[in-house]
């Protein structure tokens, strides 16, 4: 009765040619990657994987992808690209991201938007990525730092919580609103039998409420954007034409979009027969409000005979540091985005705050992942070069340590393809592997170990 009941409904979806839906639902789920321009660029990325296809019509970085599994791949483990289901793509596309922006990721995990974002950032603005759910916040936080961001802040808050906080400061903000799924349907075939109309119901109310909240933080003339992976009107065109009814001060605005097909005039759908799973992406301007009013957050160095500790063990592994704004909370060290775009934080539930670089330990400090991931190879004095289909590679990754050059002494950066991988201590030929315990696999299904 449930599938009957999706399937009449799907009838009455805005602008869906119901025929050619029909068509694609008992087709294979599209497969796609993103490249992280962060760390390569596709002409440079796209040789080295012989599964990637044709460009996605959704984002400039994105390609479709014949191949399963590629969490396993080392060039995935190095941050080269993000595994991402391609319509997906379509909502920061939308969000229209320049650099020196700050942007908001409201409901961000597990990241693929907060990284390209990131990108389109290249390094300048400030990112924040916020996720309600603390497990998936720590996911989020992972992929933040396996994709080498620098300026980002990732965070566990309530949007009702954190928006009011930071009243008018953001210049963008990306709602991907939790919904109903149904742009899911052909990847997870058992979720069509949980769905309902009453669950769709209920995710439009918490829509509303999410979106509500996400208002306060835009700026006056800035952006939001709200996206699903749902096919619900409920949850799409009857979200947002509650939205513009609660909040008078924001405009529809076109989307920006050449793909998929137009609703409420300006907002776009994406269809499985559009080259993607299913979106919905809604764009808006607010035109009058409040700019932020709160206090910034005031940057002081560390003491002088801590920063001087932080500067000789950064210079005992990288040949010219750059980073300039430490942070020491407890034993960890920090080195923050650009203090002058970062709002108070004080009694904010921060997960991290840029980049860690390491840990204080007993008469030491032991670098940390983030340090490698955040930096590329050539910024480090020692290096194992290796590529993406040697067996030393995959040796790596699976955690074993490593024979090697025994004139080489200290921390060191493993790198694949010219992109860090992690780090190891290279000890009288051997390298201690650091590679994380919780980060570590089995070897790409090419690889023979």
């Amino acid at each position: 009765m449930k599938l009957n009941d999706y399937f009449e409904r799907m009838k009455t979806v805005p602008g869906v040619d119901y025929d050619r839906f029909l068509e694609t639902v008992d087709k294979p789920p599209y497969k796609a990657i993103r490249v992280n321009t962060l760390k390569i660029q596709p002409e440079e990325l796209l040789p080295l994987l012989p599964f990637v296809g044709e460009q996605v019509p959704f984002c400039d970085t994105g390609f479709y992808v014949s191949a399963d599994k590629l969490g396993k791949h080392p060039l995935h483990h190095a941050g080269a690209f993000y595994v991402q289901e391609p319509s997906a793509m379509s909502a920061v596309t939308a969000l229209g991201v320049e650099p020196g922006d700050r942007v908001l990721d409201l409901c961000a995990a597990p990241g693929g938007k907060s990284t390209q974002i990131a990108a389109a950032l290249s390094g300048t603005g400030l990112l924040w990525a916020n996720e309600i759910v603390r497990p998936r916040a720590h996911i989020l936080l992972s992929n933040i730092e396996r994709m080498g961001v620098k300026n980002a802040v990732v965070s566990n808050m309530s949007p009702d919580v954190l928006c009011p906080r930071l009243e008018g400061f953001f210049d963008k903000v990306l709602v991907d609103a939790p919904c109903s799924g149904e742009g899911m349907f052909r990847k997870d075939k058992e979720a069509i039998f949980e769905w309902s109309v009453e669950h769709s119901l209920s995710c439009a109310e918490r829509q509303k409420a999410i979106m509500n909240s996400a208002a306060k933080a835009v700026r006056p003339e800035g952006v939001l954007v709200y996206s699903t992976c749902t096919f619900s009107p409920d949850e799409n065109e009857g979200v947002v034409e509650s939205f513009l009814q609660d909040n008078p001060d924001f405009e529809l605005i076109d989307t920006g979009c050449k793909f998929g097909t137009k609703t409420l005039k300006y907002a776009t759908r994406v269809y499985p027969y559009d080259g993607g799973e299913g979106h919905f992406v809604a764009k808006f301007r607010k035109t009058k409000g409040r700019a932020y009013k709160g206090a910034m957050y005031r940057y002081v160095e560390p003491p002088k005979e801590e920063r001087l500790e932080i500067e000789k063990f950064l210079t005992d592994i990288l040949r010219n540091p750059s980073f300039h704004h430490y942070h020491v909370i407890d034993d960890r060290i920090l080195n923050l985005p650009n203090p002058d775009l970062l709002p108070d934080l004080e009694g904010m539930n921060i997960l991290r705050a840029g980049v860690k670089l390491g840990d204080f330990k007993k008469n030491r400090i032991e670098p940390h992942h983030n340090l490698a991931t955040s930096l590329t190879p050539y910024e480090f004095k020692r290096r194992l070069i290796m590529g993406c289909d040697d067996l030393i590679t995959a040796r790596y990754i699976s955690g074993e340590e490593l024979e090697i050059d025994n004139w080489i002494n200290g921390w060191g950066v493993a790198t694949v393809n010219g992109i860090t991988l992690g780090l190891g201590k290279a000890v009288n030929g051997h390298l201690k592997n650091k590679y994380p315990k919780g980060l570590r696999t089995l070897a790409w299904k090419d690889l023979q170990i």
